[in-house]
């Protein structure tokens, strides 16, 4: 099969082995996979998540240093079962999501995030736990259903910080982490939600996607922006860019007695000057990922629409083009996120329309 593979901080794409389904798997044929920010951060950077991971007390076999396939937000077609699925959820010919983990006899895998077992969506083809996999509902397209992962990270930020329709909020970053934020504060029913973002791609599809207003920082104060638009309702502040510097910005930011979460993920060290936060009393969290339940619900919600997810959709590429994708995606100007279709011929990034 074809696979963007991952090699000493560069990205090869050639033909590799196909995947075979063990007991309890099944082997999908990608149809899309969403480039996630994590991937380019950590192309660059994933010495530093096994140190992490170390250090938190994570277990890991992951090894930066041999050939892996990344790409955690995909839908896939199920082309085969392995051994062992007798009553699996889903069958041969069904669109499925998963939790990009596996299930295997020595504990959970990640697939596609940090693995050199499990292959990820930037390939023709993948093996996942059958028992892990979600068909999609309501003729829910692929595209939309590959946003399934990345949506449900805003969802469980947006429940890490507390938020209720009492609450405003300001996003900081109008990528597409910042974007499921929004997208789900827009569903939990919150009136006041500003996204802040240099781009004026990202501040439109921010106002397509549920915020009540854009903040260009480079113009103005987006808190300015909040008591103007707001002011009243106890404002929370989301920190999605996660690059050196945004959390104590979102420190700086935020109103005395208010909360900060932490949803962007720096891969460097940061300098926080604690007496601040200290002496605004702010609460402060941190959030990462999502659970199960999560996870399945966003799809639910997506199939429902409660949530579009089309705004967030610029481009499409093949396997062929993940490398220029990644190159595009440096550029906030031009896409927020970039879809590998694998069946998608050639190595340019296609633009895609905000119908999706």
């Amino acid at each position: 099969m074809r696979a963007a593979v991952a090699r000493a901080g560069r990205l090869v794409v050639e033909d590799v082995a196909d995947p075979v389904p063990g007991p309890g798997e099944v082997l999908v044929a990608v149809e899309a996979c969403g480039i996630c920010g994590s991937d380019l951060h950590a192309l660059h950077h994933a010495s530093r998540l096994v140190e992490v991971a170390r250090r938190t007390g994570t277990p890991t076999t992951f090894d930066p240093a041999r050939d892996y396939v990344m790409g955690h937000e995909f839908c896939a077609r199920v082309v085969a079962s392995g051994p062992a699925t007798d009553g699996a959820p889903v069958r041969e010919g069904d669109l499925v999501c998963s939790l990009p983990v596996a299930l295997t006899p020595s504990g959970v895998e990640p697939v596609g995030a940090y693995s050199n077992v499990y292959n990820g969506g930037y390939a023709e083809l993948m093996r996942l736990t059958a028992g892990m996999c979600l068909r999609v509902p309501n003729g829910l397209d692929h595209r939309r259903a590959a946003l399934t992962e990345p949506m449900a990270v805003g969802r469980h930020a947006v429940a890490r910080a507390g938020v209720t329709p009492a609450d405003a909020a300001l996003v900081l970053g109008a990528g597409p982490v910042g974007l499921a934020v929004v997208a789900e504060l827009r569903r939990i029913g919150v009136e006041t939600v500003v996204a802040s973002d240099y781009s004026p791609a990202r501040r439109a599809v921010a106002l397509a996607m549920g915020a009540s207003a854009a903040a260009d920082p480079a113009r103005e104060d987006p808190v300015e922006v909040w008591r103007r638009e707001d002011g009243r309702r106890p404002l929370v502040v989301f920190d999605a860019v996660g690059v050196p510097g945004t959390l104590m910005a979102a420190v700086l930011a935020a109103p005395a007695m208010s909360r900060v979460c932490v949803v962007g993920s720096c891969m460097e060290e940061d300098r926080v000057e604690p007496l601040i936060p200290q002496t605004k009393q702010l609460t402060i969290v941190f959030s990462f990922a999502y659970d199960p339940f999560e996870f399945a619900d966003t799809l639910r919600a997506i199939a429902e629409g409660e949530i579009d997810v089309a705004p967030m959709i610029t481009g499409t590429c093949g396997v062929d083009g993940v490398p220029a994708a990644f190159e595009a995606l440096g550029r906030p100007d031009e896409h927020v996120k970039i879809l590998v279709e694998p069946g998608t011929p050639g190595v340019q990034v296609h633009p895609v329309g905000a119908s999706g």
